[in-house]
């Protein structure tokens, strides 16, 4: 049976030339597009080839987060995944609405790949695989950057599963504010002949800007909203690749399939939302690399809540509501995958 690939966006702004892109070659590729509104979407959004769900059209969904999941936040993205998920897509692409789609975006996806595998402990700088330049990727611990890891590369000889695949950026990548604010842009990265995987206890954060995820892994996509705009699909990263290790995954990074020509933002105000993650990823790995997770993929749902619940307790996620809404979503999720 033919695999669906269902691309999911969410996007206040009326139709730009990125999400043209986006449609234009979902129609051509025959993928399905969903994009997801908020509350300063406008009224009139309208593009051939994608399908809008404004907040009221969301909250009429048979979903019960799509009631309590916090509106002007980046986390409606969730909703978009579920409407993906109930309308049969195998292989969720997500990406935003600042990012142009290359001619390898539309390249069918594979689960198995042939990768590199990275075996090291602790936090390692994946970008530095891709680039000499110095860059660093948004979520990286700050006091980590100059940091060399002792690393040893293993070619597999075999191809093998990788249900969630981390795609890069080129021009205007992933980055903190820091960054942007002390080094020059644009940046192409290199291209390697094939990816890169991470060995358990090696830790990377990834985004959501250009990622693949394969229905096994689809629980693991939760945003959470308690949390800054700037760390929530990082800590969601954190949270997926321990899980992952359970279920015997390991995540991917690969060579850019798309640039970015970043939508305006306020620096310094990047830098405040980015603050919470400069003072709190390390202490993330650290409870998330000693949470009693149990072993296999039935138990991916128990596992999320143990470790939601546990960065609850130590206060990364400022409040108790997000275990509810985890709640809602893996309630939705197991009803209405297919």
């Amino acid at each position: 049976m033919t695999e669906k690939t269902s691309i999911v966006v969410t996007s206040i702004f009326s139709p730009n030339t990125a999400l043209k892109l986006l449609a234009k070659g979902a129609v051509k590729n025959g993928w399905d597009f969903v994009i997801v509104g908020d509350s300063k979407s406008p009224a009139d959004f309208a593009l051939e080839g994608a399908r809008f769900y404004s907040l009221d059209e969301q909250r009429r969904l048979d979903f019960k987060l799509a009631s309590i999941c916090p509106v002007k936040h980046y986390t409606r993205k969730n909703i978009g995944y579920l409407i993906a998920i109930r309308d049969g897509a195998s292989v969720i692409v997500e990406t935003d609405d600042d990012n142009f789609p290359e001619d390898p975006f539309w390249e069918p996806r594979t689960k198995q790949l042939a990768a590199t595998h990275l075996h090291t402990k602790g936090w390692l700088n994946i970008y530095s695989y891709f680039s000499k330049s110095g860059v660093w990727p948004r979520g990286l611990p700050i006091e980590k950057i100059l940091d060399a890891p002792s690393v040893q590369e293993k070619r597999e000889n075999e191809r093998r599963d990788f249900p969630i695949q981390q795609g890069l950026a080129d021009r205007n990548p992933d980055v903190d504010a820091i960054f942007r604010m002390t080094r020059p842009l644009p940046l192409d990265f290199d291209k390697r002949s094939e990816a890169l995987s991470l060995s358990n206890g090696a830790w990377s954060p990834f985004n959501s800007q250009n990622t693949t995820w394969f229905k096994e892994s689809f629980p693991l996509l939760y945003l959470p909203s308690y949390c800054s705009f700037r760390m929530t699909d990082i800590w969601r990263s954190f949270v997926a690749q321990r899980v992952a290790w359970e279920c015997g995954w390991n995540i991917v990074f690969h060579n850019a399939t798309v640039y970015q020509e970043r939508n305006e933002h306020n620096l310094l105000r990047d830098f405040e939302q980015e603050v919470p993650g400069y003072l709190l990823n390390d202490k993330i790995r650290e409870i998330l690399a000693n949470a009693p997770l149990r072993n296999g993929t039935a138990n991916i749902a128990e596992n999320l809540r143990i470790c939601y619940r546990l960065l609850v307790e130590h206060n990364v996620i400022t409040s108790a509501e997000e275990l509810k809404l985890l709640d809602a979503w893996l309630d939705d999720v197991a009803r209405v995958v297919n």
